[in-house]
């Protein structure tokens, strides 16, 4: 028995370990960690089985055998062979790992994508484990992946970082290609890791870090994240410059600290930095840059910040759940507007922490959360989650204009015919697609049809 586990980072190798300490995935055979680097330039940044912090996680596996020293210089990302290479390259990863082909067992992160996607093809008698990570878990699996592959997929291993709250990804055996019985399965297991143990694995990853250990002076704090969202497109450079800057007021007028530290993205230019430190300033507050290593939950904990605010990280609901901080964020009804297209996967993680953040928020009880990410989750995904639909009825026919129109898009709505949408103009009906075609084209093809008949009905009553 081999047990393969194919990872790409900090979250997902300590999501992994916390599940082996408690028992959630039995121990069995060997367990071979395959470290993947899956950062756009690898050459610029440091993979898991690299860093000495993470040297006692790695101890959890028998041996490591990085998947980037087979595919150099290939980026994982890019590896998709051809169908008729995956009988030969199987027989190269049995002999090169020392697998046992014949028991084997693959736990994954982001299945959707390569390497992971590759992998899964490539042994197609293993059975699969998904490893969560982050809130990206809570959404549906975006693409729609072949049958031979979501049959095999037992389970879902995530760190329960939303209590009460379960992912969506593989629910509802709704996974699989158009054409198949989404409703033949229950989807797989979920298999929550307990806020504690996940704890105790990240801690694992701490750094000793002389910056952080000079700051733990008593000294009120607030921690700023930042997440560098103008790269992606979502808002500008300058809106994300007010985000951050907003982080700041917020930060100062819920907890008043007499310090703000700032956590800005590895990739974010030196224009954001300088932005909130001068907002920083202005409100009166010792500002602090740090660019360290270690995760912003433990950066958190050792400052013993006040509070945590960011756009929407991962982190927000992770040190809520893990150390009990406060939370707070900035943007995230501008990001959801913009989130496009509307299955964009950033939709549920924003989804989560807007609700987990707003003022008054009406989802604070978890089955009303996990309603919402429920109707979000179909929204995005109408085929792969259609057995969610009657939920997301549910809470629609519930919300007032201002509430849906914050989670959903009334283009959305209408597209899918849901609870709020706006009604069809006279235009629109005609156009309207049933049945695969437009009202129109469908009027046309009825008359095309007729008139054919009639003629052979003519042709028949003549004789001929």
């Amino acid at each position: 028995m081999t047990q393969l586990f194919v990872l790409h980072s900090v979250y997902g190798l300590a999501t992994a370990v916390a599940a082996l300490d408690e028992g959630l995935i039995e121990a069995r055979g060997q367990r071979v960690l395959v470290p993947v680097n899956s950062a756009r330039v690898p050459e610029t940044s440091t993979a898991i089985h690299e860093q000495s912090n993470l040297q006692t996680l790695h101890g959890r596996f028998d041996r490591i055998e990085p998947l980037d020293d087979i595919l150099s210089p290939l980026h994982p990302s890019s590896w998709d062979p051809e169908p008729a290479d995956l009988p030969i390259l199987n027989r190269l990863f049995t002999r090169a790992w020392d697998l046992d082909d014949a028991d084997l067992e693959l736990f994954v992160q982001s299945p959707q994508v390569a390497p992971a996607r590759t992998l899964l093809s490539l042994f197609p008698d293993a059975r699969i484990t998904i490893i969560g990570d982050g809130l990206m878990t809570y959404s549906p699996i975006r693409v729609q992946l072949p049958r031979t592959v979501v049959e095999r997929i037992g389970r879902v291993v995530y760190a329960d970082v939303v209590p009460g709250v379960e992912p969506l990804v593989f629910t509802g055996g709704a996974a699989t290609r158009a054409g198949t019985d989404a409703g033949a399965s229950a989807g797989a297991e979920r298999v929550p890791v307990p806020p504690a143990a996940f704890r105790r694995a990240l801690a694992e990853a701490g750094v000793a870090d002389s910056q952080l250990d000079a700051l733990a002076d008593g000294t009120s704090t607030a921690l700023v994240l930042g997440q560098y969202l103008a790269v992606l497109g979502l808002v500008s450079a300058e809106e994300e410059i007010a985000m951050q800057c907003d982080m700041v007021d917020r930060a100062m007028a819920v907890w008043r600290p007499k310090r703000i530290v700032f956590k800005p993205h590895p990739s974010a230019p030196p224009l954001i930095s300088a932005a909130v430190r001068e907002r920083a300033r202005h409100h009166g507050a010792e500002f602090v840059e740090y660019r360290g290593a270690e995760p912003a939950e433990l950066v958190a904990e050792r400052l013993d910040a006040l509070g945590v605010v960011a756009g929407f990280s991962t982190a927000l609901p992770t040190v809520r759940a893990l150390f009990d901080r406060p939370i707070a964020a900035a943007g995230t009804a501008l990001v959801l507007g913009r989130l496009t297209p509307f299955e964009n996967s950033n939709r549920v993680p924003a989804t989560i922490v807007d609700a987990l953040t707003r003022p008054s928020s009406p989802y604070r009880d978890p089955e009303r959360l996990q309603l919402l990410v429920d109707a979000v989750g179909y929204a995005m995904q109408p085929i792969i989650a259609e057995h969610l639909r009657p939920r997301a009825e549910e809470l629609l026919r519930q919300l007032d204009v201002a509430e849906r129109d914050r989670y959903f898009s009334r283009a959305r709505l209408a597209e899918l015919r849901l609870p709020g949408a706006p009604r069809e103009g006279i235009g629109r009906r005609a156009l309207r697609s049933a049945g695969g075609v437009g009202r129109i084209e469908e009027l046309r093809l009825t008359i095309r049809g007729a008139r054919r008949r009639a003629a052979h009905a003519w042709k028949a009553i003549r004789g001929r």
